[in-house]
C-alpha cells in the first residue's frame, strides 16, 4: 500500500512538472541550449534564441566566449570569465527556439553564448 502511494505521488509530481512553462520550451533548450550558437555549417550561424525568448528580426546580440583559468595549485578550482567576442544580427526566426543570425563582427564559434543588447 505504501509503495502504491509513493508511486501515485511521483507521477503527480512528474506531470506537474510537464505542464510547467519551464518544460513548455523543452528541458534542452531551457537548461542547456538558450542562448549559445548551436550551428555554424555552411547554411549560416543558428543561435538558439526565438520567439519564445523575444527574439526579433533586426536584433543585435552580443557575443561571448567563456575562458578558463586554472587554479593556481593541484585542487583548487579554476576561475571563468565572458570574453566578448562580437556581435550578430538576427536575420530571420525559425521558430520559438531558433534564429538565424549574420555575423556583424568578430569571430563567433559554435558553443559561444549570445545575448540581447541591453540598451
Amino acid at each position: 500500500m505504501m509503495m502504491k502511494k509513493s508511486i501515485m505521488v511521483a507521477l503527480a509530481g512528474i506531470s506537474m512538472l510537464g505542464a510547467s512553462p519551464l518544460f513548455a520550451q523543452g528541458i534542452g533548450h531551457t537548461w542547456f541550449m538558450r542562448g549559445s550558437i548551436v550551428d555554424t555549417g555552411s547554411n549560416g550561424t543558428v543561435v538558439c534564441i526565438g520567439k519564445a525568448d523575444g527574439a526579433e528580426v533586426g536584433q543585435k546580440l552580443e557575443v561571448y566566449r567563456v575562458v578558463t583559468h586554472p587554479g593556481p595549485s593541484k585542487g583548487v578550482a579554476p576561475t571563468y570569465h565572458r570574453q566578448l567576442i562580437g556581435h550578430v544580427t538576427i536575420d530571420h526566426i525559425f521558430d520559438d527556439h531558433f534564429a538565424h543570425v549574420s555575423v556583424a563582427d568578430g569571430t563567433p564559434a559554435k558553443h559561444d553564448i549570445v545575448e540581447l543588447r541591453k540598451n
